[in-house]
């Protein structure tokens, strides 16, 4: 048989949450990393050009080399040595999905190189890819494209992809500050009242139709009140720029974890979306993501077995 000694894949950057899906939406931009994997003789080299560079680890502890050792173990294969190229141009520690990127391109990588498996089981990947990234909304989009709907079953991590009404255009606002995941994480209570919690699941199951089939209902399918103003103490200055937006009718909400600001607009609102952007952010006009992660190249030689 032959197997592939190299390997090139892109993945989207992603935003979830989207207001009231905490935890369980997300949705795929036209923002890329392209991560290269190739079999080697032996060792371990890591390169990074793009966002990140010069700042990211280049050993075992690069997040992309550790999702690929977990695939690795799952497939019960490694191979003898291994080169990693990213071009990073997703933004790190913005709300993104950055991490959730990494962790997707090297758990994809090592389904594509390993000999053993002719396919990629997908659910086998957006279980692991879950496991490793602590929840499911944001590696399910970079998965699968689109606007996902995700959730947890005694089995694992499961995921749907909605069909973005082609009217919507995502413009992310991107701060100069970053902001953890952990700690904006750590921010939520560890209960919310009943009527919040009824309100946003009504919200959530309006942002599905708003999304796919309604995009002039954005504005109130994505209100929120379970994680958003309980973060925000740590980016002030999102929430108030997504209070000037929603004040202006356009669906404004915090993009993932922040600090960024995910602004679902139409083609004529781009532009004033970026006449209100503050000094010190810069804007992002983007297009869903419709691929996913994929494969876009691959270089095969012939098998020894």
């Amino acid at each position: 048989m032959t197997v592939p000694a190299v390997v090139r894949l892109r993945v989207p950057a992603t935003s979830a949450n989207l207001g009231p899906a905490f935890d369980c939406a997300g949705l795929a931009l036209t923002r890329h990393d392209i991560v290269e994997f190739a079999v080697t003789p032996s060792g371990l080299a890591v390169e990074v050009s793009g966002i990140g560079a010069g700042e990211l680890p280049t050993d075992e502890s690069h997040l992309v080399v550790r999702a690929f050792r977990a695939a690795c173990a799952e497939l019960g294969w490694s191979p003898p040595g291994l080169r990693v190229v990213a071009e990073n141009g997703i933004p790190q520690g913005r709300g993104m999905g950055s991490s959730a990127a990494a962790v997707v391109a090297g758990v994809l990588g090592a389904w594509a190189l390993c000999p053993d498996v002719p396919t990629v089981d997908d659910a086998a990947v957006l279980r692991l890819v879950t496991e490793l990234e602590g929840h499911p909304d944001n590696v399910a989009a970079c998965l699968l494209g689109g606007a996902t709907l995700s959730w947890m079953t005694a089995t694992g991590a499961r995921a749907a992809r909605l069909e973005v009404d082609p009217s919507i255009r995502p413009v992310v606002l991107v701060p100069g500050a970053t902001l953890s995941t952990h700690v904006a994480r750590g921010l939520l209570p560890a209960s919310v009242p009943h009527g919040d919690a009824a309100f946003n699941a009504g919200r959530a199951a309006l942002l599905v139709h708003a999304l796919t089939r309604a995009p002039g209902l954005l504005p109130e399918a994505t209100d929120d009140r379970l994680h958003q103003r309980q973060r925000a103490a740590a980016m002030p200055e999102s929430i108030a720029l997504i209070g000037r937006f929603r004040d202006a009718g356009l669906a404004a909400v915090v993009s993932g974890a922040g600090p960024s600001v995910l602004v679902l607009a139409d083609r004529r609102s781009v532009e004033s979306v970026a006449e209100m952007v503050p000094e010190g952010w810069s804007a992002l006009p983007l297009e869903v993501d419709t691929t996913g992660a994929c494969v876009l190249d691959e270089t095969v030689q012939v098998s020894s077995r």
